[in-house]
């Protein structure tokens, strides 16, 4: 009857599923006109609406992007309650590891099925790389470090980040005298020496239009920290970025960036490339041989250390796709030598391998790094300091990485503020 077809669909509890999934997903607001939603709203509507569906297979391509750590977290939670097949197109590593159970690697030109989670992969792939022996080193060495760090417990890691801030002056002295280089792995140059001042901000506070995105904001960034900036679209990590920059001014507040700071920012729209230029031409402006920082290294070398090998350095700028173009962002950024590192969203689009070569070399960088990422497992390995939006124009600077802060937060808040919600701000008054 239809009575029991509406029963067995839940469809009395229809309204109220579909609230929580938009809220959880932090859809716009439900009369919101489709035509003009950015292309992450209508990602995340489209998700949504498919998993309202319910369909028995489930496909999801890059489910992750476009949504920030909170969601993704809910996310996993509804798949391991769905009652079909999921098949996920994916690079979250924490994602792979809570909700997978097999894992299938397409690798130059060959499948290969892991039963299990991450972790088991990681297992998996480490003794069989052992096997095939020594042509993929590199590789196997990248594994063993993630492995690890997956076998530390959360003291172990907390102990980690906080080593690092106290070791800055070892580690410009070692980058100094060693200036190794490997041109098959991603290389941040070393900077100038920093001074005690890197950037301090002081009760802060920014609008945009009749919003207030940040309102009495005080932090001051570490020599040798690394920050991970959360928060969901639209709350102002992007304005933040452009206010340490000089490019917007604070409503009230102050902003001070100290005398030795040479920042690498390369501004997310990217003006300015000429899009007839190939990727290499625009990383190398066409020399065999470029500076990075005060390292001269070979240009295809270098480019091709961010993924992009033989044929796929003369692809012209203009027809790259978000990843590619994602990548060539932060070749360009990497290649500037700062001392302070500004990455907006590095982790968007990068495969597993590009991922890990990145934190090893932002774990081994002695300097600053500011970075916009919902990649829990990034921002767990690699922060010392987590700013956080926490919804009404207000924020959080808590020192440890992402899993120290959700459990802080729960404590602060309660387990309702570990749940997604639409994003709120406060009116702005002037």
């Amino acid at each position: 009857t239809l009575q029991e077809q509406l029963d067995h669909r839940n469809a009395w509890d229809l309204d109220s599923q579909l609230e929580q999934a938009m809220d959880a997903l932090r859809c716009p607001a439900p009369d919101a006109d489709v035509k003009v939603l950015s292309g992450g709203e209508k990602r995340r509507v489209a998700l949504c609406k498919l998993l309202l569906q319910a369909p028995d297979l489930l496909l999801l391509d890059e489910p992750t992007n476009h949504l920030d750590a909170e969601s993704v977290l809910w996310l996993e939670q509804h798949l391991n309650k769905y009652p079909g097949a999921v098949v996920a197109i994916t690079h979250d590593r924490y994602f792979l590891d809570n909700v997978a159970q097999w894992i299938l690697e397409l690798d130059r030109g060959r499948a290969y099925p892991y039963e299990g989670n991450y972790t088991t992969y990681l297992e998996t792939k480490s003794a069989r790389l052992k096997v095939e022996g020594q042509k993929d080193a590199k590789r196997a060495k990248r594994l063993a470090e993630e492995l690890d760090w997956v076998r530390q417990n959360a003291k172990g890691r907390q102990t980690k980040s906080k080593a690092r801030l106290a070791r800055y002056e070892e580690m410009a002295a070692e980058a100094d005298k060693m200036r190794k280089l490997d041109f098959e792995e991603i290389q941040i140059p070393p900077g100038p020496r920093l001074g005690n001042v890197v950037v301090e901000v002081e009760h802060l506070s920014k609008g945009f239009g009749d919003r207030l995105l940040i309102d009495d904001l005080s932090f001051t960034l570490p020599r040798n920290g690394i920050v991970g900036v959360i928060g969901p679209n639209g709350a102002g990590k992007t304005t933040l970025f452009k206010t340490i920059l000089g490019m917007e001014t604070p409503d009230s507040g102050s902003v001070k960036v100290g005398e030795t700071v040479k920042i690498a920012y390369v501004d997310q729209s990217r003006g300015g490339i000429d899009p007839k230029k190939s990727l290499w031409e625009v990383v190398s402006d066409g020399l065999d041989f470029i500076k990075v920082g005060q390292v001269e290294m070979p240009s295809r070398a270098y480019v091709s250390a961010f993924g992009f090998k033989g044929p796929d350095q003369q692809k012209a700028a203009g027809v790259l796709s978000g990843g590619e173009r994602n990548r060539l962002n932060l070749a360009l950024t990497l290649k500037l030598g700062g001392n302070l590192l500004l990455l907006d969203e590095p982790t968007n689009d990068l495969d597993v391998e590009t991922l890990g070569s990145l934190e090893n070399a932002l774990l081994e960088f002695p300097g600053c790094a500011v970075v916009i990422s919902h990649d829990r497992w990034f921002l767990d390995r690699i922060t010392t300091h987590i700013l956080a939006y926490e919804g009404d124009s207000k924020w959080f600077w808590f020192e440890g990485n992402f899993e120290s802060y959700e459990k802080n937060k729960i404590e602060r808040l309660g387990v309702d503020a570990a749940r997604p919600h639409r994003v709120t701000y406060r009116k702005l008054t002037r």
